[in-house]
């Protein structure tokens, strides 16, 4: 459960766990120089947050800069006069 505090910049998060894997994540805490269980959570959780919203916004990056490939090869646009002008000075310059 969530509640706020009554500075309203930070909340408390309580969570209820079997003895067992309390104990087994204070072994963590001691072995991995956490000055907390509380520490260890924020931090262990921090990281793997950052990394699952990374990965899903590279997959959302890379979704949408498929489209807009596939767009641009499927609706191609006429060249422009000035495009076809510079691809024909283009090849006199190869030729000459």
């Amino acid at each position: 459960m969530i509640t706020k505090t009554m500075t309203d910049k930070s909340t408390r998060f309580d969570t209820r766990l079997p003895k067992e894997q309390k104990l087994y994540f204070e072994k963590a805490v001691q072995l991995g120089g956490y000055r907390s269980l509380t520490e260890f959570f924020i931090s262990t959780a921090l990281e793997k947050a950052k990394k699952i919203i990374s990965e899903r916004e590279q997959i959302i990056a890379s979704q949408r800069d498929s489209e807009i490939f596939f767009n641009a090869l499927l609706n191609q646009n006429k060249p422009n006069d000035y495009l076809i002008e510079a691809a024909n000075e283009y090849k006199h310059r190869l030729n000459t």
